[in-house]
């Protein structure tokens, strides 16, 4: 009865599925026919056993990945770059052999004067602003688009021989007119000294000279808004430009509402 009951596929299947039985010695169940059950029973479950094996593997695959290979890729820490007259630069191997300048100290960068179309290198100061984030002010952190203040002497040297007029100076009392009157002489014996065709050319400068009251105070302070274009923790330099018009009024609100706010608490 056994025997019989055996010789269907079913049972084979059954046997060799759930009691794990290979009875060829018997004569129950044939070596074939078991083999047979177990290559079915094992192509319908494939399928399933297949994406759990494959799940197991992607998944170990990815916590190898991320913990014992590559740390390279990762990313790496940020630059960090900060104000200070021991100028370090490092130079950083990175993706394809390419290079990179990671500038961990500075405090110098060439600025722009959009409206005079002139550039010059100069100290960078402060940090005053950074819409990302206020501890990287606090920090006096020089990242891409910060709001610094930057040393206005080279730019008012630049301005006195380019147009011949001393902007940013203060004037107060008696002893500010003697003072005034005593380097208008010596501005006259310099002025002789120059030729007639640069006079005319600093006269026809002058003609078209216009200046913002907004910067004109700043050159007063010594010290110019600027903001950071370049990106020191790749390029190793802290470039930018002059913040001027539209763009000067923004952050001179942004950063007096700053300074209530501080004021206020």
């Amino acid at each position: 009865m056994l025997g019989f009951w055996c010789c269907s596929f079913k049972a084979e299947e059954w046997c060799v599925r759930e009691c794990g039985l290979v009875l060829s010695n018997h004569g129950y169940l044939t070596r074939l026919y078991a083999q047979k059950a177990r290559h079915r029973w094992q192509a319908e479950n494939m399928e399933e056993e297949a994406k759990k094996v494959y799940r197991n593997a992607a998944f170990n695959r990815i916590v190898y990945e991320y913990t014992f290979s590559n740390w390279y890729e990762l990313g790496r820490q940020p630059a960090n770059t900060k104000i200070s007259s021991n100028k370090t630069v490092r130079r950083i191997r990175v993706r394809g052999g390419n290079v990179k300048w990671r500038a961990l100290r500075l405090d110098t960068g060439n600025y722009s004067w959009g409206s005079e179309a002139t550039t010059r290198k100069t100290r960078i100061l402060d940090v005053v602003y950074n819409a990302s984030n206020n501890e990287l002010v606090r920090t006096q952190t020089l990242v891409k688009s910060a709001i610094v203040q930057v040393d206005a002497a080279p730019f008012k040297q630049w301005y006195l021989q380019h147009y011949g007029v001393d902007i940013g100076r203060k004037k107060k009392g008696a002893a500010a007119k003697k003072e005034t009157a005593e380097e208008g002489d010596g501005a006259a014996t310099e002025e002789t000294k120059k030729s007639n065709h640069v006079l005319r050319k600093i006269e026809k400068r002058q003609a078209e000279r216009k200046l913002d009251s907004h910067l004109e105070e700043q050159f007063s302070s010594g010290r110019l808004y600027a903001c950071i274009s370049s990106r020191p923790g790749q390029c190793g330099r802290a470039d930018g430009y002059i913040l001027e018009g539209k763009e000067l009024e923004f952050y001179m609100k942004k950063l007096q509402k700053k300074k209530g706010k501080a004021a206020a608490a």
